[in-house]
C-alpha cells in the first residue's frame, strides 16, 4: 500500500489560511464587541434627554446625580442590560439549533419554542389574570415543555434536522391559533398587556425582569462553550461526529437543554423579539467566514440588533415601536429569501 505524500507547499497554504481565518474571526468579534458597547452607551445616554458618558459613569457606580439617577439608573440602565442580554441569549440560542440540526430555517421562533412560551403567557394573562413573576415563569415552563414536545414527536432512530423543524412549525402554527382565540376572548385591559408582552417589547422593565435572564447568560453560555466542539462535530452528522468520540445523543439533550433555557429566560423577560434568534446565526457566519465555533459572534451579533432595534424603535419614527416590531420587519423578508432560496435549489427546507 502506498503512502500518501503531502507536499509541504499545501500544509502551508492550509497553515496560512487557518491564521488569515483566525485573524479575521478576532477582528471581527473585537468590532461586535466594541459597536456592542457603544450601542449600550448610547442607550443609557441618549433620549428625551441627553446625559453626557461622566454623569452616566457616575450613575452606574452608584453616585447621586440629579435628574440622571432616577432617568439612567432606573429607567435606561435596566432596559439597556436587558437588551444586551436578550439579544445575546437570542442569538446564542438561535445558531446553536441551526448548527446542531443544520439547517438555517432551525431557529427557536420558527420551530415553536417561542410560540409555545407566548401561548402560555396569554393564557397566564387573560384567563387567570396573573402577571408579573409569574407570567414569566409559566412562560419559561412552557418554552421547555413545548422543546420536550417537539424533540419526543421528531425522534425515530435518532432527529433529523427536516423533520424535527416541520414538526416544530406545525406545533407553532397550532399554539399561534390558541394566541389568537385566547386574545380574541380577553378584555380590554388584559388585551393591552397580553400584546405588549407578545409582541417583544422592552418598555417599563425593570431589574425584576433584568436579573433572571443575567443570570441565566451567565450560567448557560458556559455550558453551550464547554459543548462548542461537540456541536461542531455534529453539524457533520451523527455517524461522523460518534466516530469523532462525541456521545451525540447525550451532548444533544444537554446542548438543547441549554439553548431552551436561554431563550425561555429572555422571552419571559422580554417577550418573543421576532427573528433575532433566526438572523443572528447567519449573519454571524458571513460576517466571521468559515472555521469556529459562531456562538459567540452570534450572541454580539443579536445584542446588536436588540439594542440597535429598540433604539430605532424608540427615536427614529414619530410613534414609538416595540423592538419586536422592529426586529420582525427586519427578519420576515429574510425568512422569505431562505425559503425562496431553498426551493430554487431543489431542497426542501
Amino acid at each position: 500500500m502506498s503512502a500518501v505524500i503531502v507536499r509541504p507547499s499545501v500544509v502551508e497554504a492550509v497553515r496560512r489560511g487557518r491564521r488569515r481565518n483566525s485573524a479575521r474571526r478576532r477582528l471581527v468579534m473585537g468590532v461586535l464587541a466594541v459597536l456592542v458597547v457603544a450601542g449600550f452607551a448610547v442607550t443609557l445616554m441618549v433620549g428625551k434627554t441627553f446625559y453626557p458618558p461622566g454623569d452616566v459613569w457616575r450613575v452606574i457606580l452608584g453616585e447621586q446625580v440629579p435628574g440622571a439617577t432616577f432617568t439612567v439608573g432606573r429607567l435606561r440602565l435596566p432596559r439597556g442590560v436587558l437588551a444586551a442580554v436578550a439579544g445575546f441569549s437570542f442569538g446564542m440560542a438561535g445558531v446553536t439549533f441551526q448548527t446542531m440540526l443544520r439547517n438555517p430555517l432551525a431557529s427557536p421562533d420558527i420551530i415553536g419554542i417561542s410560540s409555545g412560551a407566548s401561548a402560555a403567557a396569554a393564557i397566564a394573562i387573560v384567563s387567570l389574570s396573573l402577571g408579573g413573576t409569574q407570567v414569566s415563569a409559566i412562560a419559561i415552563v412552557a418554552a421547555l415543555a413545548v422543546a420536550l414536545l417537539v424533540y419526543s414527536l421528531a425522534f425515530r432512530d435518532g432527529v433529523v434536522g427536516t423533520r424535527l423543524i416541520l414538526i416544530g412549525i406545525g406545533i407553532s402554527a397550532i399554539l399561534d391559533s390558541v394566541t389568537s382565540y385566547v386574545l380574541s376572548e380577553a378584555a380590554e385591559w388584559d388585551l393591552a398587556e397580553a400584546t405588549r408582552w407578545l409582541t417583544g417589547s422592552l418598555n417599563g422593565v425593570g431589574w425584576q425582569q433584568t436579573v433572571p435572564a443575567s443570570l441565566a447568560l451567565l450560567v448557560l453560555a458556559p455550558v453551550l462553550l464547554l459543548k462548542g466542539r461537540d456541536l461542531s462535530a455534529m453539524q457533520l452528522g451523527d455517524d461522523t461526529a460518534s466516530a469523532l468520540g462525541v456521545r451525540v445523543e447525550r451532548s444533544r439533550i444537554v446542548v438543547i437543554v441549554a439553548a431552551v433555557c436561554l431563550i425561555a429566560f429572555a422571552t419571559a423577560a422580554a417577550g418573543p423579539i421576532a427573528f433575532v434568534a433566526f438572523l443572528s446565526g447567519p449573519i454571524a457566519a458571513r460576517l466571521v467566514g468559515t472555521g469556529g465555533s459562531l456562538l459567540v459572534p452570534a450572541g454580539l451579533v443579536g445584542a446588536l440588533l436588540v439594542l440597535v432595534a429598540d433604539f430605532t424603535g424608540q427615536y427614529a419614527f414619530d410613534v414609538r415601536y416595540p423592538v419586536g416590531v422592529v426586529t420582525g420587519v427586519l427578519g420576515a423578508p429574510y425568512l422569505v429569501y431562505l425559503i425562496v432560496r431553498s426551493h430554487r435549489a431543489g431542497g426542501s427546507l
